[in-house]
């Protein structure tokens, strides 16, 4: 193989009930990655980084999540003084918006190079190189962005350590609407906000979400996941970065979505629906809260995307 290009899924982070623990993938936006093989160098290099706008991100490789996924998936391969390998980036969504950017450029880059070199390691196994890319990002290795990114669906990670990832039965008619409002939130600095410790009390409570939540997708009860997407620990501490927040989250609940709250590090927000249309109602009504208070926003809405990175072209 001599080029692929790929597209890898925006994600929500956290779902409410599982700080960085659970997440799963979404349809669009997205990134597209390129890898190409080159005959001049050896290693991974980045020639072209594009859809930033006023941002610059590092074309150097180890400041760069792509660049850092492709070089470490590379070195364990044994390929790094072997193989040269040019990586395009191009970026399809905004940054800072707990959509999991940086989760997408890393998972992506793993996938193109894995591929570009016949895939010898399956997507299970990459994973530790994508999360070393997002590393570079924020500075914490956690996968809650980077699994669903690459597998799809909705993941559940037993552990960020050992990468324990395991795969939630997704509902047939679960749709979501994601709206991400004209704010930009780093997540270093989402982090900064939370507090070391919790109340025993509010621990138990979400633990108990949690457990509900994972039974819900298990027994496909809708009612019962939308009464366990309650936040005891993260949305009260997070939600002060997001205009508008208490109002864009009613809006939500009063058009019908089983629950809402905010995306990853946000200032996303995301809503679980019960159909497409549903969610499109809710998506509406929560850019209206939004606009209420003088912030514009994008609105996305997708069922559960189930693919994961997706190989857009091979070139042989």
């Amino acid at each position: 193989m001599q080029e692929v290009r790929v597209f890898a899924p925006a994600t929500v982070a956290n779902v409410a009930v599982g700080f960085d623990i659970l997440g799963f993938a979404i349809q669009r936006p997205g990134d597209e990655i390129v890898a190409r093989r080159s005959t001049e160098f050896t290693g991974v290099r980045i020639t072209t980084i594009t859809g930033t706008g006023d941002k610059v991100l590092p074309l150097e490789v180890e400041r760069n999540t792509a660049g850092t996924a492709a070089l470490r998936l590379l070195e364990h391969l044994g390929l790094q003084d072997s193989v040269g390998i040019e990586l395009e980036v191009h970026k399809r969504m905004p940054f800072g918006s707990g959509l999991g950017s940086s989760a997408a450029s890393a998972a992506g880059a793993a996938v193109a190079v894995n591929t570009l070199l016949g895939s010898p390691l399956t997507r299970e196994a990459i994973l530790y190189f994508t999360v070393l890319g997002e590393e570079v990002a924020d500075g914490s290795f956690h996968a809650d962005n980077v699994a669903p990114c690459l597998v799809g669906g909705i993941t559940l990670i037993r552990s960020n350590e050992s990468l324990d990832i395991q795969h939630l039965p997704v509902p047939a008619n679960l749709h979501v609407a994601v709206v991400h409002p004209e704010i930009e939130i780093l997540t270093r600095d989402a982090r900064a906000v939370l507090s070391d410790t919790v109340p025993l009390k509010t621990a138990i409570h979400q633990l108990g979400s949690l457990g509900s939540f994972v039974a819900a997708l298990y027994t496909n009860d809708l009612p019962l996941l939308g009464r366990s997407l309650r936040d005891y620990i993260i949305e009260p501490q997070r939600k002060q970065l997001i205009t508008g927040f208490d109002e864009v989250q009613q809006a939500a609940l009063e058009r019908g979505a089983l629950g809402c709250s905010i995306s990853g590090a946000g200032p996303s927000m995301f809503a679980l629906c019960d159909s497409g249309y549903l969610a499109q109602a809710v998506g509406q009504a929560m850019q209206a809260a939004f606009q209420q208070r003088g912030v514009e926003s994008q609105l996305y809405v997708s069922p559960i995307n189930q693919q994961g990175v997706q190989i857009l072209s091979e070139i042989s």
